[in-house]
């Protein structure tokens, strides 16, 4: 005989672990949480500089990594347009600002790359969590961008962007 509440409890905790599991997305017209962290250079730069233009907020897993520097590279390579556009751009990753410098001076990056070894900003924006890779589960940062109004509020996220798609992405929005 099946024994219903056993088995209602043990779906209950598999649901209960997936909503875990879930992370939290900003949505559009959500207010971009605040952050305070450390630039490549050892400068501290919080998300209220950036007030009166927008913003192209972008989180990658790890600097000098091949889907990292293509990401990298194309927001760079797209730095006039974008500024055309009254966009500034922003990176955030968890290495420690010595790696980050080496990244920007290898490829010459004219924006600034800040540091989240405790992915507390990560954690605010929903782009820390649980991956795999060949099978093995981690967490991690989920490679992510957002479009920021002058006012700091969400123009469009996106999720788990191609690192080839974050600036085609942002210039589409404004459309």
């Amino acid at each position: 005989m099946v024994d219903w509440a056993s088995l209602s409890i043990y779906f209950l905790n598999i649901e209960i672990r997936k909503q875990e599991d879930t992370v939290a997305q900003l949505q559009t017209g959500a207010e971009a949480p605040a952050f305070s962290l450390i630039d490549q250079d050892g400068n501290t730069v919080n998300l209220s500089e950036f007030g009166g233009k927008k913003l192209l907020l972008y989180f990658y897993p790890k600097a000098d990594t091949p889907g990292c520097t293509t990401q990298a590279c194309s927001i760079r390579d797209e730095t006039a347009n974008l500024s055309g556009l009254g966009i500034a751009a922003v990176g955030i990753s968890p290495d420690q600002p010595e790696k980050l410098k080496k990244f920007r001076d290898k490829y010459d990056l004219n924006f600034p790359l800040l540091s989240d070894p405790q992915h507390k900003t990560a954690d605010a924006y929903g782009t820390w969590g649980k991956k795999s890779m060949y099978g093995k589960e981690y967490e991690g940062i989920i490679r992510s961008s957002f479009l920021l109004d002058e006012q700091g509020k969400v123009i469009q996220a996106w999720y788990k962007v191609s690192p080839k798609d974050t600036v085609p992405f942002a210039k589409q929005a404004l459309e």
